[in-house]
């Protein structure tokens, strides 16, 4: 019966569509009628004859296998037609070892590094940026004193929360000094009217530059975008570089250059152990070595973790829950080893120190000592690593003895700091520059000296009547009654020419007993 009235009010409807036009008087009623009954006619007979089709399920889309594939979809910079961006393009595809090598050491953090970056929202060019400030080298130190894969400075690490002292260096430990770059790169964006060529350019030389640099071009009524900009070389072609390098990435088929697959899910967990801990008992605890474990920690320049903290370390994924197993089977306090030491007849705090690996401060701290006063019998506390030092190779001691021995030149020559001493004079003193005497230590030649620090000179030539065959020592001469710069020089093989360089005693006509010279003796040719 219902069939029957919907088919008939369909009819119907088809004859009242056509008068609809100008229904008669008294039809108006019925039409109005038959109206009601045809919306319920077409409504039933639309669910019955032309059901509405089911919505298309959503594609499915699967997230890249590798971090690079994640990037080049992210990559969103222009890339202008620069002749700075241009050159620094050819120098990566005429150099594609380097990008391998670099991809090769950003594996286990490039997917921490993006995942930092796009949480915020940012960029994911900045992702690329430690390959142009470092190469990704986690433990890089620059002339310009700036350290880690994000070359932090000492004052701009410190305003932006990494912590550095004797036993950590935040400035080098790879997941805070990213927080630190990101939190860097947020604050030059907003200052900087949001433009992310202007944050990369403070990045590189510091916001106050590029203000001076935008401003006069204001003034002088020239463009203002950064390629307009008069900037130091160096930022110049910073910003370049990076754009370069982003376009590189993203065509890297196209320019034939090989990226090493990183693959995009997890490598490292951070674990706070919660108190100091040596890193040879940590690596034996997650079946690592000690190198193993420190390239993954930089941060740390000694043998354990601060005192004071941080106490986090990086552990690959496929290590944590060994770790954890065995951390939790070790008691707090053999987690890094003391010695009581006995103070003996002619000790003092920084001989013992020295003696220990360690720093006067950190036997005070352990020993609530107030001051330098020491006494024969007296016991103290003093932390001490478990193994040699030599088999931490990637502390602070070490890698700067493996560096300092890298040979430059035929003779090494070491000086011990004096007072008054600086890298200028030890340089001028010697022949070399102020830049070469500060590389060949791993510092920047605005770093300070400290009172006996010990310092390499690499020179081919030492003195007038050196031979290759010589092995060369400095020494300390005090002057006696009597002595005279011929009689020296005669007495321990060198030239007056030479003592008088060394010692800058250029206008001296007199020596005065007592008075201290530096020497740099042949010790095959004199008895010292």
């Amino acid at each position: 019966m219902k069939f029957k009235l919907s088919a008939l009010a369909i009819a119907f409807v088809l004859s009242g569509c056509q008068s609809l036009i100008s229904p008669p008087d008294d039809e108006a009623a019925e039409a109005a009628e038959a109206g009601s009954e045809l919306e319920v006619g077409v409504t039933l007979a639309a669910q019955t004859v032309s059901p509405e089709p089911k919505p298309a399920e959503p594609e499915v889309v699967l997230p890249p296998e590798d971090v690079w594939e994640r990037i080049v979809a992210g990559l969103s910079l222009d890339i202008p037609d620069n002749e700075r961006v241009d050159r620094f393009r050819q120098w990566y595809i005429n150099n594609p070892s380097h990008l391998a090598t670099v991809s090769r050491r950003a594996e286990p953090f490039m997917y921490l590094i993006v995942e930092e970056i796009e949480k915020r929202g940012l960029p994911i060019e900045l992702a690329l940026l430690p390959i142009v400030e470092s190469s990704f080298d986690v433990f890089a130190y620059s002339a310009g004193a700036a350290a880690g894969i994000w070359q932090f400075t000492a004052p701009m690490g410190r305003h932006f929360g990494l912590t550095q002292n004797w036993w950590y260096d935040g400035r080098r430990d790879v997941y805070a000094s990213t927080i630190a770059a990101m939190d860097m790169m947020e604050y030059l964006h907003g200052k900087l009217h949001n433009d992310w060529l202007y944050a990369f350019a403070a990045y590189n030389t510091g916001e106050g530059r590029v203000f001076r640099a935008i401003r006069n071009n204001k003034a002088e009524g020239k463009p203002t975008d950064y390629f307009a900009l008069s900037l130091p070389g160096e930022t110049e072609r910073y910003v370049p570089q990076l754009l370069a390098l982003a376009d590189v990435v993203k065509n890297a088929e196209k320019y034939g250059i090989q990226l090493n697959p990183i693959a995009n899910e997890p490598a490292l967990e951070r674990i706070d152990v919660g108190s100091q801990i040596d890193l040879s008992l940590a690596a034996d605890l997650a079946d690592m070595s000690v190198a193993e474990l420190h390239k993954l920690n930089p941060g740390y320049n000694r043998w354990a973790t601060s005192p004071d903290g941080p106490h986090a370390l990086l552990l690959p994924i496929d290590k944590v829950d060994g770790f954890n197993l065995a951390l939790a089977d070790t008691d707090n306090a053999q987690r890094v080893n003391w010695v009581r030491y006995t103070v003996k007849s002619g000790d003092s705090l920084s001989v013992i120190a020295k003696k220990y690996h360690t720093r006067t401060g950190i036997i005070q701290s352990v020993n609530k000592m107030d001051g330098n006063m020491i006494r024969i019998g007296q016991t103290l506390l003093i932390p001490v690593a478990a193994k040699d030092q030599e088999d931490y190779v990637f502390s602070a001691e070490q890698r700067l003895a493996r560096h300092q021995s890298n040979k430059r030149a035929d003779f090494k020559v070491d000086h011990k700091v004096q007072s008054g001493d600086s890298l200028w004079t030890i340089a001028r003193a010697n022949n070399v520059t102020v830049a070469q005497l500060a590389s060949w230590n791993n510092m920047a030649p605005s770093d300070t000296l400290r009172l006996g620090q010990t310092l390499v000179i690499w020179v081919n030539k030492i003195a007038t009547n050196q031979s290759k065959s010589s092995i060369m020592r400095q020494i300390s001469y005090t002057v006696r009654s009597g002595d005279s710069l011929a009689r020296i020089g005669q007495r321990f093989k060198v030239n007056v020419n030479d003592l008088v360089r060394w010692n800058k005693l250029e206008g001296q006509k007199y020596l005065q007993p007592g008075q201290r010279l530096t020497l740099y003796v042949d010790v095959t040719r004199v008895q010292v």
